[in-house]
């Protein structure tokens, strides 16, 4: 994967800001939701105090009770036989709120049978009755034939029980019309007496598709009368005529506007609260807007263009995560009860979602409280859609500099890559340098030691091909002399000769074994780097004791050590300090003139240990081209049989175990010329 889909992906992580944020809010949704249904349960005590006491002395609307709901107007009706300006007229004729007979003997419209649908309303002063007969071309009545069939409307009314007013009275009516127009009800008696008109009671008939209607203003009765009425076109059978229920007459059910005024006072924003009788029937209701308007959208600036989307957004994803909500099944004047839950999520058919709880109100009745979610999100969540809205629009830039600086790094990478292939040839061979870099960064820290390693690896290469001349130079003497001893040793004659040739021979082969033993010991020695155990110990006892053993083994020397007895520690490999210690004393002998001194030192610094080793004999050469530490490089003079330059190699691979360094210089100690050998341990291993 390429250093800008690193990145890339990288940056993808900072989507958890957002993520993190989606989970407050649902976090904080369901902790508004959990105070709000708390908040709305005591509101709802609270509103349904306020019912009951308001709804004292009206009885309850018990379920399969036959009703008449009565919308409430702002204003009269125009009194014209026609439903232009009914409620729910402008949303289309299949909206309005009819309603029907209940009796399951009634027909519907789809049986071709006669059918009854109305509606009520009032002004609080009049009562306006809104009456359709379908599937029933209407017959008028001839005054001349008054026996003859003719439909008519039947209308009844009873005052509510426990009545005291005695202007208030059960009454019956009866509507009929030789033509369509308006229409005088007259005072209807069963017994038989003489019928007389009754002004109050006015309308319009007229035809209408497939039957006719009739719509007709009365005086307001009081609160809890029945009433109830029957389209007849034959005195008998019963089939010829379709009525409301009679037996009871059905009760008038309509909105108290004092008690919803009174609730409204007590409700808060984006609330929704209706006082359901048993039956279902609303008999108050009242909404407060749940938010404010939202502004146009030319007037908004581009980040609040953001906003609003990511909030929308963040609606619909807290929608996604809330519990389902149960349907409530609500029309303008009744709520189906049996698929009423107590409390909890519901959706309307707008497809909002409320938060819902219900309380009982004395008599039976229920207090339905709602509140909408969208206003208790828009509270907590206006701030963090405008935070995700910012931290979006932060990501996405911080991306894009982050694509920018990947791009930066890959071609910064691209042109050292470029560079060290350049460096390199396709046999391996270091033929030119990696230009360094003027960086401080990480990316010029590599490029710099990127050139320092292909100077490193070209003076390596150098060295290779010098060792190579150096064992070739090596084997050649000792091979030529056995070769040559082996050819004179087929033309010798006599026994001193021939053993001449094979001493000469068996010469040559010891100095190639010590040539051998030489490289394996190198060898040997830095596989065991690998395996050496480091381990803390005190050096100067260490170089004290090997010191006064050289002088108990080798006689024709001086040997003297100066530094600390003790107390001088360092973490390593005692072994092998031995070792070092023991090639630099080899070392100094072959250079120390009899009865010379040779000094071993130790000196402790805050940094570093130094030890040293000081021969008195002759300098090291002037040429500084000569590398003493490499392998078969001797600057011994007349005395290079049996030195193979192995010992100081050897020396130099145990001071890089130690992290460490050595170096020989030409100096004086106590009027003594000589060589010092110094290694020096830096205080890391200390």
């Amino acid at each position: 994967m390429t250093l800008k889909r690193q990145l890339f992906v990288a940056s993808l992580l900072m989507l958890l800001i957002p993520w993190a944020g989606l989970q407050f809010v649902l976090e904080l949704d369901q902790a508004l939701r959990q105070q709000a249904l708390q908040q709305l349960q005591d509101q709802a005590e609270r509103l349904a105090q306020t019912s009951g006491d308001l709804s004292l002395g009206l009885p309850p609307v018990a379920p399969r009770t036959p009703a008449i709901y009565v919308e409430n107007l702002n204003s009269p009706l125009n009194l014209d036989g026609y439903s232009a300006d009914w409620p729910g007229y402008d949303e289309g004729e299949q909206f309005q709120p009819w309603q029907s007979a209940a009796q399951p003997e009634v027909p519907t419209d789809n049986t071709g049978q006669p059918t009854l649908r109305w509606q009520a309303a009032t002004d609080q002063h009049h009562l306006y009755l809104l009456i359709r007969i379908g599937n029933r071309q209407p017959v008028f009545f001839k005054p001349d034939a008054p026996d003859q069939v003719h439909d008519r409307l039947y209308l009844w009314l009873e005052p509510p029980s426990g009545n005291l007013d005695p202007d208030i009275r059960p009454a019956s009516w009866l509507i009929r019309t030789p033509a369509p127009g308006k229409v005088y009800a007259t005072v209807y008696s069963t017994t038989g007496t003489e019928q007389k008109p009754d002004y109050r009671i006015s309308g319009y008939w007229h035809s209408v598709g497939g039957g006719w209607q009739l719509e007709l203003e009365l005086p307001k009765p009081p609160r809890g009368s029945r009433l109830g009425f029957s389209a007849r076109w034959q005195e008998s059978p019963e089939s010829a005529q379709i009525s409301t229920p009679t037996n009871p007459l059905p009760i008038l059910v309509e909105r108290k506007p004092e008690l919803e005024r009174q609730l409204l006072q007590e409700m808060s924003r984006g609330q929704i609260v209706r006082l359901v009788e048993p039956a279902g029937w609303v008999v108050a209701q009242q909404a407060t807007p749940a938010r404010q308007a939202q502004p146009e959208f030319e007037a908004l600036s581009p980040l609040q263009i953001a906003e609003h989307i990511s909030l929308n957004a963040l609606r619909a994803l807290v929608q996604l995560y809330q519990p389902t909500p149960s349907t409530l099944a609500a029309s303008t004047n009744r709520l189906d009860m049996h698929a009423l839950t107590d409390e909890g999520l519901v959706r309307h058919e707008d497809n909002s979602v409320w938060l819902m709880t219900t309380q009982p109100v004395f008599g039976g009745r229920t207090l339905v409280l709602e509140q909408s979610l969208d206003q208790l999100l828009t509270l907590s969540g206006s701030a963090l859609g405008s935070v995700i809205a910012r931290s979006i629009l932060i990501i996405i830039g911080l991306t894009l500099v982050l694509l920018g600086y990947a791009s930066w790094l890959s071609w910064r990478i691209t042109r050292l890559q470029r560079a060290v292939n350049a460096s390199i040839d396709k046999d391996g061979r270091i033929t030119g340098t990696v230009p360094a870099s003027k960086s401080r960064d990480e990316l010029g820290q590599l490029q710099n030691h990127f050139a320092q390693m292909a100077d490193r690896l070209h003076g390596y290469n150098r060295y290779l091909e010098s060792f190579s001349r150096r064992l070739s130079h090596e084997l050649k003497t000792p091979v030529a002399v056995v070769r040559s001893s082996l050819e004179n040793l087929t033309h010798s004659t006599t026994d001193e000769e021939r053993s001449q040739y094979i001493g000469r021979a068996a010469a040559a082969t010891e100095r190639l074994r010590k040539i051998l033993n030489g490289m394996s010991e190198a060898a040997r020695l830095e596989q065991s780097f690998d395996h050496a155990d480091k381990e803390t110990f005190d050096l100067a006892d260490v170089i004290s004791q090997a010191t006064a053993a050289y002088q108990t083994l080798d006689e024709h020397h001086q040997f003297q050590y100066t530094g600390p007895v003790s107390d001088v520690t360092l973490t390593g490999s005692p072994e092998l300090i031995v070792q070092l210690l023991d090639k630099l004393v080899d070392n100094a002998r072959d250079f120390t003139p009899p009865d010379g001194r040779i000094i071993t030192g130790l000196e402790r610094t805050e940094n570093s240990i130094c030890l040293s080793v000081f021969n008195e004999g002759s300098a090291l050469p002037a040429n500084p081209d000569t590398s003493i530490f490499s392998p078969f490089v001797s600057v011994r003079e007349g005395r290079e049989e049996g030195h193979l330059g192995q010992g100081l190699l050897i020396v130099q691979l145990i001071a890089d175990f130690h992290n460490g360094r050595v170096e020989a210089v030409n100096e004086a100690q106590s009027s003594i010329d000589g060589v010092c050998f110094r290694v020096i341990i830096p205080a890391t291993h200390l």
